[in-house]
């Protein structure tokens, strides 16, 4: 029997489990395959002993409907920057990706599907070019991943969002209030500028398009009429002002990421030092972008990610990574897949139609 393991790294994410379970049931098509996942990312298999589930049809039955991941995940431990506490008891990060490839290579299996984010992608590169056998998987709700058109999970992410933002207008009508409504999405704007078209947001803060609070406040002004009006901002965690700085506090110990949060509120403060004379009121979605049941898309988009996942496996094709180009199932070097970073173009035509509809970018 040939051994094949997954494994799911970095945050969760709404599909997830649709992608375990459409390899499993596209492997269960061929003859002498056995399916493993290593729990907690690829931590499991460096545990002694190994962390290693074997999947059956009563494990992954259903579970595409389930949010997050039957092998549970985490963003410590990256291998290409492991935590190890030094005799200070300070943290230092190490390369012990040889360490990985070598328990990989001990533990007999002859394939790994790695299924994760920019981070994870890069780890899968790297194992790559220590020799294992890797086929990568995009995963991210930030949809910050080159070399695919969309990652599952992002539509997922951007339904949450509009349905709140549409609660919030409601509110804000009723109040004469300002609005602002934080969104993850790290150093990309995609979830903020996808709610903000799809909920009609006047006023769309991203990180790839520094804002001037000045103009903010200036947009804020115009929508208020004798003190009556009403205005709904949608902003990314990881947008700034000019000449600002992100909004962040330390990570937890053995993460190299710092925790974006908390920018709603400095918009809010920064506002209001600028003489901002309307109610603001600040709401930041959080995790439940990420949680719960994947919508459709999401589903399918992920079921299909997993099946050619596997099928590139079967044609030996490792050293890839499933994409989706132009409506269509394809896959790209792991090379060409984390070589930069998928920004919002702040001069492409999602932009230059929400700018067309009279949305502030604060530019």
């Amino acid at each position: 029997m040939k051994k094949i393991l997954i494994s799911t790294g970095g945050g969760d994410c709404p599909g997830l489990n649709a992608v375990i379970r459409g390899i499993y049931k596209r492997a269960k098509q061929e003859k002498g395959w056995e399916v493993y996942g290593s729990i907690e990312a690829l931590s499991g298999i460096m545990r002694d002993p190994p962390e290693v589930v074997k999947l059956t049809r009563s494990k992954t039955a259903g579970i595409h409907v389930r949010g997050g991941t039957i092998l549970k995940t985490t963003n410590k431990g990256n291998p290409l920057m492991y935590p190890v506490k030094d005799e200070q008891g300070q943290i230092i990060f190490h390369d012990i990706t040889d360490r990985v490839a070598a328990r990989i290579r001990e533990l007999g299996f002859d394939a790994v599907i790695n299924i994760g984010g920019d981070g994870s992608q890069k780890i899968s590169e790297a194992l790559h070019r220590h020799g294992i056998p890797i086929i990568g998987v995009p995963k991210t709700i930030d949809n910050d991943l080159r070399g695919t058109d969309m990652t599952f999970g992002f539509q997922t992410a951007v339904q949450i969002a509009t349905d709140s933002f549409d609660k919030l207008v409601t509110t804000a009508e009723s109040h004469h209030r300002v609005m602002i409504m934080e969104v993850m999405g790290r150093d990309a704007g995609w979830i903020a500028l996808h709610t903000a078209i799809a909920g009609g947001a006047e006023i769309c803060l991203i990180p790839e398009i520094p804002y001037d609070v000045h103009k903010v406040l200036k947009r804020i002004s115009d929508r208020y009429e004798k003190g009556r009006g009403f205005i709904n901002i949608v902003i990314a965690e990881g947008a700034k002002a000019k000449d600002g700085t992100l909004t962040f506090s330390a990570g937890e110990e053995g993460s190299e990421h710092v925790r974006l949060g908390g920018v709603a509120f400095e918009l809010a403060r920064q506002l209001k030092a600028i003489g901002c004379k309307q109610e603001i009121r600040e709401t930041v979605l959080g995790h439940v972008q990420r949680g719960g049941t994947p919508v459709a898309f999401d589903r399918v988009l992920a079921t299909l990610f997993g099946v050619k996942a596997f099928e590139l496996v079967l044609e030996g094709a490792f050293g890839r990574m499933v994409s989706f180009q132009n409506n269509t199932i394809v896959s790209v070097e792991l090379a060409e897949a984390t070589q930069s970073y998928n920004h919002v173009d702040p001069e492409g035509f999602l932009v230059r139609a929400a700018k067309g509809m009279g949305v502030s970018f604060g530019d």
